[in-house]
């Protein structure tokens, strides 16, 4: 939770106080200083004072109750395979459960499989007075979110987008990280890089369009390069592959896959199709999925914070309690994890 506070210098900018800022300043846990600003039980009177005129001082103010409130957690479809396939919704998840841990929130998951389930979770939200708003857990759906206007709590969506910008989001930041991917490919000596991916999801869109980017930028085209799989399967990858080099040869020297799991399929295909990684192919995936580091050879990849993004989607929920600023789009930064699935392009 963060609100402005004005400094006591003039002309120096506002800054934001944050709850971790009151807590340090009392020597107490975050939950704590939630509990006694909220009037929670369980702190000292003496204790619930001296926190309560720490706020004051910092100009610190609670929106709304935090302690003991609930907040709905809605997974799509796509959340919940994820969760089964790999672990990028369960690190997620690990943050996110953690920070409202930490918060003293309650989490109440739900699934929104299909408008009439959506309906119902926000029918719910509204009647329920200690549900402070809703986390929708990569959607993609604009009709689905089309149902939530007018609904009056904060709702903020993790791993996806709002293209209309009524909610506020937060999402790695999926074209640069392609981009970045790309040209460590590129300074690597290597012009025929293909990207493998499954195409529907906004956030694998702006993967592929950071792809196009860095190609462009170095004056390639993108041409015939994309070759596209109906799931995230390895399986799916490795045929994919696999029939690219039966009909075409060799035509490439790289290998961008749009997730972890998609890398490692073609990994799969090339050395049964008789070539080595990275000895003539170089491949790389995205997210830094733990399974990355023990493929042999160990993947290169763009690590995604995806512990970090889900803990600081229930911040920016709870900051959007006070109604005082516009929906966001917030994107954290990835970097590279280089191993030994990527190297200089053969001569």
């Amino acid at each position: 939770m963060v609100v402005k506070v004005e400094s006591g210098k003039r002309g120096t900018p506002s800054r934001r106080v944050r709850l971790e800022d009151v807590a340090a300043r009392c020597g107490v846990s975050v939950s704590t200083a939630s509990r006694a600003l909220a009037g929670g039980k369980g702190v000292r009177g003496d204790l619930r004072s001296t926190i309560i005129e720490t706020a004051r001082k910092l100009n610190y103010t609670v929106a709304t109750s935090i302690a003991g409130r609930k907040v709905i957690l809605a997974a799509s479809n796509a959340a919940r395979i994820d969760y089964g396939r790999n672990q990028f919704t369960f690190y997620v998840l690990d943050g996110l459960n953690e920070r409202a841990k930490t918060l003293g929130v309650e989490l109440v998951p739900r699934s929104i499989a299909d408008a009439g389930e959506q309906i119902a979770l926000l029918n719910e939200a509204r009647q329920d007075k200690s549900v402070v708003g809703c986390l929708f857990l990569t959607l993609d759906d604009e009709a689905v979110l089309t149902l939530t206007g007018g609904f009056g709590k904060p709702i903020v969506l993790i791993n996806g987008d709002d293209p209309a910008m009524h909610h506020s989001s937060l999402t790695p930041c999926n074209r640069s990280a392609a981009h970045l991917a790309t040209q460590h490919l590129l300074d690597l000596g290597h012009r025929r890089i293909l990207f493998l991916m499954r195409r529907g999801r906004r956030t694998i869109e702006r993967r592929f369009e950071g792809w196009q980017d860095a190609l462009r930028e170095r004056g390639l085209a993108a041409g015939d390069l994309a070759v596209e799989v109906t799931d995230w399967l390895p399986d799916l990858a490795a045929e994919a592959i696999t029939r690219r080099i039966e009909a075409r040869g060799l035509d490439f020297t790289a290998v961008l896959a749009a997730g972890d799991s998609l890398a490692i399929g073609a990994m799969m295909a090339i050395r049964k199709s008789g070539y080595e990684v990275p000895a003539d192919v170089s491949v790389m995936g995205m997210d830094d999925l733990p399974q990355a580091a023990f493929q042999n050879p160990p993947l290169t990849t763009m690590h995604i914070p995806m512990r970090e993004i889900g803990g600081a989607s229930l911040d920016l929920l709870l900051a959007d309690l006070g109604g005082d600023l516009p929906p966001r789009r917030i994107e954290f930064a990835c970097h590279i994890v280089q191993r030994q699935s990527t190297g200089p392009v053969r001569a």
